[in-house]
């Protein structure tokens, strides 16, 4: 038996591929958009993948598992254990083989289970693997987002982020069934998770690749909790703000994600358009530091970022319903190939276009002056506050600004705020923080790309202002 795994560290996402070199055939596993990893890895161990599945429905990308299959002509897996209210609606158009508790299908000698493990999703599959070449029992299992390493799934997504509502009380109770089932499986058994540090489908997932049944069920906090109740107390308690944009993805992959037929290159365009595209209310993503965005950046324009929680906030900020642009400086080294691929991976599959990092100073030379956002040290910070014409918005996350906030700062948290502009006084100029100066930029720039003229921010954030001894309240 052949096992690879592949890791998406800007999803902190991992799927896998399993082959049997007798027969030539391969499984992938939990695949996402990005479908040359798996060819390729095919075409070098000379397998043809034949079969593709996934655990669940996922929230936090869209799945690559349907176009994979319609790609390479492979046999695709699909659960059948969440009832109407989360089956796959593009089963029976993909000739999908349904699958649930007890279901089992051979990739050659190699033996795929199927294990229903609701909690995280009603419908969530896990699947034990089996060499039967050399074993009768199973070597490892595929947990997507049932167990990882230190952590197990979170039942609140469904009505956090997709919200069906009364929902994330009774996954919590599956999941407490589905850990106590587990648990009776050998200890050797390995623990091949979708995720790792940095998802959000967890709240404390750790960063080593796999694990081992018998190793979690010592020190994964999950399996220490013997009580229901308590369990479900501590699973829910300190999760992570899920982001926005998973209940699209939700749609996306119950419904079908669209074929894409590979993920292409968009046109680069001139500065003329980028005045067209703006002038028409689209949304153009300038991807530079956030330094250099302050000190000048083509009017209207939305900075995040291009690092590594640059998906992330994307997903967070730019609309799926029509088309988006990108500033992409190629000089720097930022691959348009690359944006592109990320963005897909969240459904974010429409950019129009993009412009190279000299129509900076192209606008400047043809449309007029850049705009600039005033950055604030802690000083001028300070001196600001006396005075009762500023507001101060804080885009942190809910959880940071119980634990302390600035005394008569405003709340309102990055995701949140394109939708709740209405909140703030557009007649008194806007000072923007949050813990460390990251949020706070791409804050700064939405507010000024929506017609908020005067906007700073102090790059310093919660976390310089408290560690000076200034006062901070919490609620």
């Amino acid at each position: 038996m052949l096992l690879r795994r592949f890791y998406d560290p800007k999803l902190a996402q991992a799927s896998y591929l399993i082959g049997c070199p007798a027969s030539g055939e391969a499984l992938v596993v939990d695949p996402n958009r990005d479908l040359d990893p798996y060819l390729q890895a095919a075409n070098e161990e000379g397998l043809r993948i034949a079969h593709v599945t996934e655990t669940h429905i996922h929230a936090d990308f869209v799945s690559g598992a349907r176009e994979l299959a319609h790609q390479a002509g492979a046999r695709l897996y699909l659960s059948d254990a969440g009832g109407n209210d989360w089956s796959y609606q593009y089963a029976v158009e993909s000739k999908a083989v349904l699958v649930k508790d007890g279901s089992g299908f051979k990739v050659g000698a190699v033996e795929i289970r199927v294990l229903h493990v609701p909690g995280h999703t009603p419908e969530h599959l896990a699947f034990l693997v089996t060499d039967s070449e050399t074993a009768s029992e199973p070597m490892g299992a595929l947990t997507g987002d049932f167990i990882f390493v230190g952590d197990v799934g979170r039942p609140d997504l469904l009505e956090r982020a997709a919200q069906a509502k009364g929902t994330m009380e009774a996954g919590a109770r599956e999941l407490f069934r589905s850990l106590q089932r587990f648990r009776a499986l050998p200890d050797y058994l390995q623990i091949w998770p979708g995720h790792g540090a940095g998802s959000v489908c967890g709240k404390a997932l750790g960063a080593v690749p796999q694990s081992t049944l018998g190793y979690e069920k010592r020190f994964n906090w999950a399996f220490g909790i013997a009580d229901e109740a308590a369990f479900v107390s501590a699973v829910l308690a300190g999760q992570p703000d899920p982001p926005r944009y998973f209940a699209e993805m939700k749609r996306i992959n119950r419904a079908g994600p669209r074929l894409l037929g590979g993920i292409r290159r968009p046109a680069r365009l001139p500065v003329t358009t980028l005045a067209t595209a703006l002038a028409q209310g689209a949304a153009v993503v300038d991807i530079r530091p956030a330094v250099e965005f302050a000190h000048g950046a083509v009017p209207g324009t939305l900075n995040i970022p291009g690092g590594r929680t640059f998906t992330t906030w994307a997903g967070w900020l730019l609309p799926y319903d029509r088309d988006f642009y990108l500033i992409v400086d190629d000089r720097r080294g930022q691959t348009i190939d690359q944006l592109v691929r990320d963005l897909a991976g969240i459904g974010l599959d429409r950019v129009a276009g993009y412009f190279g990092g000299e129509v900076v100073d192209s606008w400047r030379a043809s449309q007029g002056p850049l705009q600039t956002i005033p950055t604030l040290d802690l000083a001028d910070f300070a001196a600001q506050l006396q005075s009762n014409d500023k507001v101060v918005v804080d885009v942190r996350g809910d959880g940071e600004w119980k634990a302390g906030h600035l005394p008569g700062s405003l709340h309102l948290p990055l995701g949140e705020l394109d939708g709740r502009l209405g909140e703030l006084p557009r007649d008194r100029p806007v000072i923007v923080h949050c813990q460390t100066g990251a949020r706070a930029a791409m804050a700064a720039s939405l507010l000024r790309a929506r017609g908020f003229r005067e906007v700073s921010q102090f790059p310093g954030g919660f976390a310089e202002w408290s560690a000076a001894g200034h006062p901070v309240e919490s609620s």
